[in-house]
């Protein structure tokens, strides 16, 4: 969706009000030690606005190849950028597919030693997606650009339901009222399904993702199964698994894989899957309001996508998982990181307590804590390293990982 100049600079001055400084200072340690930083991420959520911070968007040394003269004239980059020194800015990457090649060789030139340039690329896709000729390994660094978490909104109860009914798109967080937020959001889909998607995998059928996109929004949270909406559409199973990866390398779905190990037990194989952001799951749903919300049949599935998110983004662990027996023991969301395994389930309601599946988690899986994520605002303990948080616990002052205030 185009957005007019003005709106743009409104939301952006908006934005810049809120707190992005931890985002900021990862960025800017990666730039202190890197050649390249890739910023990934989907389109508006302030991948943009976070560069210019680094290179104001008139510096000649930034080029937006959403600009179809720009874009032009990277059909031969080179000319370009063989002589640029310093920070160099290309946003929306995935238009020059080649790119990588000569920055490969840019980086590696030993005749710039002395005075090396630099590369702070922005990216609507996966690098997996993109498919570039040539890989950077070693030479630069990946930095993955979320939606507004609740440590740059705020935690106070007024906030996080904000949050949550809107998403964290910074445009959709930010409208004037629901009805603007909700108008944005469709939109935005719209634009998904019929330019960006296309724009980035070639020829899909529009109306075939629109309604798989429909199916998507009621297995929020559910094991993945390509048997129905297969079915449901009159298409094979690959061709939905095609269209559920696609929407993974750009950022719409999670596929939260399942953990398991010889325990003597069948375990679920299948990954979970979930829409990343939950402002565009509710606008999927037609929800309009805080109260529609709250009144929806699958609201708890969507506050346990929403706080799911949170956790991922702010707890940042090496591995994550999701594990499942077929006699029905389950845990939301398994964190591997070193030898450390926290366990963490998710509950909207104010009031917890253990339950037998927690238990069965904690021994078969040997975890070091389980914390329950909730919708009370208090900390308690429910058994030994077992222990209910509310989410104002996740924020980086205080680590969800140790439990410590």
């Amino acid at each position: 969706m185009k957005i007019p100049h003005q709106m743009r600079d409104f939301h952006g001055s908006l934005l810049g009000m809120l707190t992005r400084q931890r985002l900021l200072r990862h960025i800017e340690k990666r730039l202190g030690f890197f050649r390249a930083v890739e910023l990934t991420g989907p389109r508006q959520v302030g991948k943009s606005t976070l560069a210019r911070h680094f290179l104001p968007a008139n510096h000649p040394n930034y080029f937006d190849l959403e600009l179809p003269a720009v874009r032009a004239l990277f059909a031969d980059p080179e000319p370009l950028l063989a002589n640029a020194e310093g920070l160099v800015v290309i946003d929306e990457v995935q238009h020059a597919p080649r790119l990588y090649q000569l920055l490969r060789y840019l980086i590696d030139r030993p005749d710039r030693i002395d005075r090396p340039g630099q590369y702070l690329l922005l990216g609507s896709a996966s690098h997996n997606l993109l498919k570039q000729e040539e890989s950077l390994l070693g030479r630069v660094a990946t930095v993955e650009v979320t939606g507004l978490t609740i440590d740059e909104t705020g935690w106070e109860d007024e906030e996080v339901a904000k949050l949550w009914l809107r998403g964290g798109f910074p445009l959709a967080f930010l409208a004037p009222d629901d009805e603007s937020s909700l108008a944005w959001r469709q939109s935005a889909l719209d634009r998904y399904v019929r330019t960006d998607l296309p724009g980035l995998v070639g020829n899909v059928a529009v109306p075939a993702v629109h309604r798989f996109m429909g199916m998507l929004s009621h297995l929020h949270g559910q094991v993945w199964n390509a048997a129905a909406p297969a079915q449901s559409m009159g298409v094979n199973e690959s061709t939905v698994r095609r269209y559920l990866d696609f929407m993974t390398e750009t950022f719409m779905i999670r596929q939260l894989p399942a953990f398991h190990e010889n325990l003597g037990k069948r375990q679920v194989k299948a990954p979970k899957i979930y829409f990343r952001d939950s402002g565009f799951l509710h606008a999927l749903w037609g929800v309009r309001s805080l109260g529609d919300l709250l009144r929806h049949p699958h609201a708890g599935a969507s506050w346990e996508g929403f706080a799911l998110e949170q956790v991922l983004r702010l707890a940042k662990p090496q591995q994550a998982f999701f594990w499942a027996t077929h006699q029905g023991a389950e845990l939301d969301l398994v964190m591997l990181d070193g030898s450390r395994r926290i366990g963490v389930e998710f509950k909207r309601s104010s009031v917890v307590g253990a339950t037998r599946s927690m238990h069965i988690a904690m021994h078969d899986l040997k975890l070091d804590a389980l914390y329950v994520v909730y919708g009370g605002p208090h900390r308690y303990y429910l058994a030994d390293r077992m222990e209910a948080v509310p989410l104002w616990s996740l924020l980086p002052s205080r680590d969800v990982k140790t439990g410590a205030p």
